[in-house]
């Protein structure tokens, strides 16, 4: 076998894998091209791409998230590739996220290379057609309990959204055309108009 040839490896639904942070981060170093997560309890999660689509509508909020960011310079943001290891032990990777940049500079430039040893300030899935919505909302919930100030679960299915916010009950919105970025987001507010069509 070369280097370049790939095996593919099926698991049963019954089968779980788990691993230690060190080994993820190893696993992930060496399969770039794959988006894995890793849960608290060290389940590995390899997720397939999401279809066209989507990836058109998360790549809409990112820009508009990432104009707001550039103009006001508080913090950074993040992409689904991007990798982060929670508090809990978890890693994650949000569709999007934001770190305010004071967070971001007590990090040193090691832990900014890797996976950033911290919960994002903001967080937002976006729900794929083959999602499950139980395991993202059990996402959303890890973020909020691993510190995220706000987050975002945006279901264009159901055409709902639901916010997490810490210590508050989530809330439910019906198809809003936008969602304040309150205080966390400062003078930020995400149209969401180009999201439900």
């Amino acid at each position: 076998m070369t280097q370049n040839d790939r095996l593919t490896l099926n698991l049963p639904s019954t089968l779980k894998l788990a691993i230690s942070h060190e080994q993820f981060v190893q696993l992930a170093r060496v399969n770039q091209n794959l988006q894995l997560e890793r849960t608290a309890t060290g389940e590995l999660i390899v997720m397939p791409p999401t279809g066209s689509e989507t990836g058109n509508k998360n790549a809409d909020i990112l820009g508009q998230i990432w104009l707001w960011n550039r103009q006001t310079k508080l913090g950074q943001i993040f992409d689904s590739s991007s990798g982060f290891h929670l508090p809990n032990g978890a890693d994650r990777s949000p569709d999007v996220s934001w770190i305010s940049q004071d967070r971001w500079d007590t990090l040193t430039p090691e832990a900014k290379s890797g996976f950033a040893p911290l919960c994002p300030d903001f967080v937002l899935e976006l729900r794929s057609k083959h999602d499950s919505l139980e395991l993202l909302q059990q996402k959303m919930r890890e973020y909020q309990e691993n510190g995220a100030k706000l987050g975002w679960l945006i279901d264009r299915r159901r055409q709902k959204v639901e916010i997490y916010r810490q210590k508050q009950t989530v809330e439910v919105q019906d198809c809003p055309n936008s969602l304040s970025g309150e205080d966390i987001l400062p003078g930020f507010t995400l149209d969401l108009t180009e999201i439900w069509k």
